[in-house]
């Protein structure tokens, strides 16, 4: 018994994931391609990626954002959980990383859900907001360069209906955000978030110890 959460070493990881995942054949691949990526840590957990789907579902979204898609895993993973008339507007700069992205979810058959958008996030979001689609998104995955967090996660939130849900990639910095001797830009952008989402009364909050951490924010 324990009244916080434990720590997984490698072996309750293994378990964990033996009992709890159910990855398809097609994730499988994608995450195993980009394992010998030269930045495969930018890659979300199999397990993280499995809680998204089941966000998704209970929410019964079918409008949803993406900011950051690497090699395209959470994408893949939302669109697999998403009806046959879900849409995700996915926002990347790099068209090499997309590529791979591109192929899964061809091979998923779920290319026609994904509208990919090459340009900085933060002028996605805005052509959004310009275009009247401000409280038309249900969920929004942001996982992209965290100085920005605060700028895609306020617009985001404009995106965002009521009732919807926000979820935020990294914000516990393989622990970096704990140590107040690690002043990085980066670090110290993530914890600057940490609080305002701490004190944001516009939302409820739940942050949760999985993979290098997860916020997920629900609009009121």
């Amino acid at each position: 018994m324990s009244n916080k959460s434990i720590a997984l070493n490698d072996q309750v990881y293994d378990y964990f994931l033996s009992v709890s995942l159910r990855e398809p054949a097609i994730l499988q691949q994608l995450r195993e391609e980009t394992a010998s990526h030269p930045r495969s840590m930018m890659q979300i957990a199999p397990d993280q990626g499995q809680f998204l789907a089941l966000l998704i579902q209970l929410i019964g979204a079918k409008k949803t954002l993406e900011i950051g898609v690497f090699t395209g895993y959470s994408s893949l993973s939302v669109a697999l959980a998403l009806p046959k008339d879900g849409k995700i507007v996915a926002c990347d700069v790099s068209e090499e990383y997309t590529a791979i992205a591109r192929r899964y979810w061809q091979a998923a058959g779920v290319s026609d859900k994904i509208n990919l958008r090459i340009q900085p996030a933060i002028q996605t979001l805005d052509q959004l907001l310009a275009a009247g689609e401000a409280e038309t998104f249900d969920f929004a995955f942001i996982d992209a360069d965290k100085e920005n967090y605060q700028n895609y996660y306020e617009r985001s939130l404009k995106l965002i209906r009521s009732g919807g849900l926000i979820a935020i990639d990294n914000v516990l910095w393989s622990g970096q955000v704990a140590d107040p001797q690690i002043q990085d830009k980066s670090t110290e952008a993530i914890r600057a978030f940490n609080k305002k989402l701490h004190q944001d009364e516009r939302i409820t909050l739940s942050m949760i110890p999985i993979a290098d951490g997860l916020s997920l924010a629900r609009k009121l």
